[in-house]
């Protein structure tokens, strides 16, 4: 199961003491010929990602962009090789590393911050506004349209309940990793109970099992409804759900995010690989199966207690096309951020962060946490 956004709050003596810190970056090699796309004159030799989580299926454009006989690196907990575009190379390499338990559950923002080397990182946009002070990003791409984060609950307990709302007038517990801003959200727009919440969620189904269906518990859409129908033995039913987007808390999440203060120096390099990122994008679901088959062994080997099946993934790369989590959103392109919604977003979570003592940073604004300049507007899932 994937870990939600953790505590963003990260003091400059932990950002301090991690520098230098990071595993060393190898430079696989190749023999192949640079193809249409070269990014060796304006990128860094290695172009390392830092994933939010052991490698899964919402990862997969990253690992679509690893060319032949990319390298798990145990040890290291990460995977490299050759950067490709489209089936070419580009003069580069690339290496992805987890996140979760892989760096001690510390935020991808304060990773970004630790290790200079670390080019991109997966974060979402409420840690973005709660790391702001001390830790700005800037997102340049968002692979998901919409957040998978769901509250989740037993259907045939509640077989009237639809929406997350209506919870509100149950005796359900709601469960949730504390400090994840979205419970605040639902608390403060009235949805749920204070009194009916409970951050002791740890990530495993223990509880939800025991209560017997009277509780209710965070999850993803693209993973908790068919772990917990096909994989957890102690429930083997259907959950209900609504998704916490839905519930007004449009919160873009995945995205791929460079520190501030680097922007200016990858701009020409992110000129080129941002259109790269989104045709891979359209490449890994055009034809999931090799990476699928790559994710599971790197999770196999990896062998840090995190178990990733390949029914899940491929329920995670099914389901968010289905239920409309990857898509273009209102126009053709793939990846772009809606300007409306993150403003709008921004004035729900902006009073959250400081309610909750992480205060967005001095004149931050929406248009502070994103970009929408390296998204090449052509480029798009295919429409039936």
């Amino acid at each position: 199961m994937r870990h939600p956004l953790l505590s963003a709050t990260v003091t400059a003596g932990l950002v301090l003491a991690l520098t230098g810190c990071a595993p060393g970056v190898s430079s696989p090699t190749t023999t192949a010929a640079i193809g249409k796309v070269d990014l060796s004159d304006v990128c860094p030799a290695t172009i390392v990602v830092q994933t939010d989580w052991n490698p899964s299926a919402e990862h997969g454009f990253t690992y679509e962009m690893l060319g032949p006989d990319p390298v798990i690196d145990k040890s290291a907990l990460s995977v490299k090789g050759p950067l490709y575009a489209h089936g070419e190379y580009t003069g580069v390499n690339i290496e992805i590393r987890a996140g979760g338990p892989a760096v001690g559950y510390q935020t991808v923002e304060s990773q970004l911050y630790a290790d200079p080397s670390i080019t991109l990182g997966y974060v979402q946009t409420d840690g973005q506004i709660m790391a702001s002070d001390q830790l700005p990003t800037v997102s340049v791409m968002a692979p998901l349209e919409v957040s998978p984060q769901i509250i989740m609950w037993d259907p045939a307990t509640y077989p009237d309940i639809t929406r997350i709302e209506q919870l509100k007038d149950t005796n359900a517990m709601v469960r949730y990793f504390t400090g994840a801003p979205f419970m605040e959200y639902l608390v403060q727009s009235g949805q749920l109970r204070r009194e009916q919440t409970d951050g002791s969620y740890t990530g495993t189904p223990a509880n939800f099992v025991a209560a017997g269906g009277k509780d209710a518990q965070q999850g993803f859409a693209s993973s908790e409804p068919y772990l917990y129908e096909k994989e957890i033995a102690d429930w083997g039913k259907p959950v209900a759900y609504q998704l916490v987007s839905d519930a007004g808390y449009e919160n873009y999440t995945g995205t791929m995010a460079v520190r501030a203060d680097a922007l200016p120096e990858l701009d020409a390099c992110l000129t080129k690989l941002v259109p790269v990122m989104q045709q891979a994008e359209v490449d890994f679901y055009a034809d999931p199966e090799p990476v699928l088959d790559l994710i599971v062994k790197a999770v196999d080997t990896y062998d840090d207690g995190i178990v990733y099946t390949r029914g899940a993934a491929e329920f995670g790369t099914t389901s968010v096309l289905a239920d409309g989590l990857v898509s273009n959103g209102d126009n053709s392109t793939i990846g772009d951020f809606d300007d409306d919604r993150m403003k709008r977003f921004f004035s729900v979570v902006a009073p959250i962060a400081s309610a909750v003592g992480s205060p967005p940073a001095d004149g931050l604004t929406a248009d502070d946490l994103y970009t929408n300049r390296f998204i090449d507007p052509s480029i798009g899932l295919p429409t039936p």
